[in-house]
């Protein structure tokens, strides 16, 4: 195995088999559509997608054969249309059900189930009552979603045969380990916790996105909820600056992912990999798509086309 980027020389009529790890990270992983949309413009054939969050969203998107809809529909969403699609749950266990965005996706993709998938597909999501990984690989595909990006906090656990399952980033955020049996060329992993990147804005929080939209009348009921949830848990100090509950918990929650995914990395490496940095956008930034998208790209050609000027 190839612990090294190296250059991989392509002639046109060749195609290298390959299995997809596609990470969790939020709107960041909005670059999981640029890097895919490289890799077959650039004639790699994914055979495997292992994702988790965000991850296993887009792979379970590209292995439906809806990509270019998800892309279209996401490019269009603006910072009002995040707000409406995120419905409060109003309980201790989930500040939202995330119903809504489900709904929405299940509209405009329709009915998949993982078997059915022209390639292999695994949702990983976690058990976290017995802290270990769950591998979705078979059922409805966008059951298999709704568990994998359960982020805690946002959205409420998904029961799985009696099992209550959340984000699969908690436990691993680059799930290689489901293609290790894979019977392909090498394995791209795509990282979204990577070093930060001091040359970025640092991005938005859930906060300022509700600010930005709160002379609305329906989004003003929900930020009024969203920001007094905030103010409540606040986090006081003599010395500026004052940071509220929900960033350092988002902070906290990226600079765990991001130590969890150099160990797994470490410990079972890629052949390549792909690495965005972890303040590339706010984790519900999606009205940042595009600019996403290109990065990925980007970061794509960058990690592994010949020519590197």
């Amino acid at each position: 195995m190839v612990t090294e980027n190296h250059v991989l020389e392509i002639s046109p009529e060749q195609k290298k088999c390959i299995s997809l790890v596609l990470g969790s990270g939020g709107a960041r992983g909005l670059a999981h559509i640029g890097i895919i949309k490289w890799l077959v413009e650039n004639n790699y054939q994914i055979k495997s997608i292992s994702g988790c969050s965000i991850g296993a969203l887009i792979g379970g998107v590209f292995a439906a054969g809806k990509l270019d809809e998800f892309e279209q529909w996401v490019c269009g969403l603006s910072k009002l249309d995040i707000i409406s699609l995120l419905d409060l749950s109003w309980s201790t266990s989930g500040l939202l059900r995330g119903d809504k965005i489900i709904d929405t996706l299940f509209k405009l993709l329709g009915d998949q189930t993982i078997e059915a998938l022209p390639l292999q597909f695994t949702a990983v999501a976690a058990d976290i009552k017995n802290e270990k990984e769950v591998w979705i690989n078979s059922g409805c595909l966008f059951d298999a979603i709704r568990a994998s990006i359960s982020l805690p906090l946002f959205f409420t656990p998904v029961e799985r045969k009696g099992v209550q399952l959340i984000d699969g980033g908690v436990l691993n955020p680059v799930p290689i380990a489901p293609t290790f049996s894979d019977n392909t060329d090498f394995t791209v992993a795509v990282n979204l916790g990577g070093v930060i990147d001091l040359d970025r804005v640092e991005p938005d929080t859930l906060i300022d996105v509700v600010d930005s939209i709160e002379d609305l009348p329906l989004q003003q009921k929900i930020g009024h909820y969203i920001k007094q949830f905030g103010d409540n848990l606040a986090l006081t100090s003599s010395k500026p600056p004052t940071w509220k509950a929900y960033d350092v918990a988002d902070q906290a929650f990226d600079a765990m992912q991001s130590t969890i995914a150099r160990l797994k990395l470490a410990a079972y490496p890629a052949d390549y990999n792909i690495v965005i940095p972890r303040n590339a956008c706010g984790t519900l930034e999606f009205d940042r798509a595009k600019e996403m998208i290109a990065l990925g790209y980007q970061s794509a050609h960058k990690a592994l086309h010949l020519d590197t000027i």
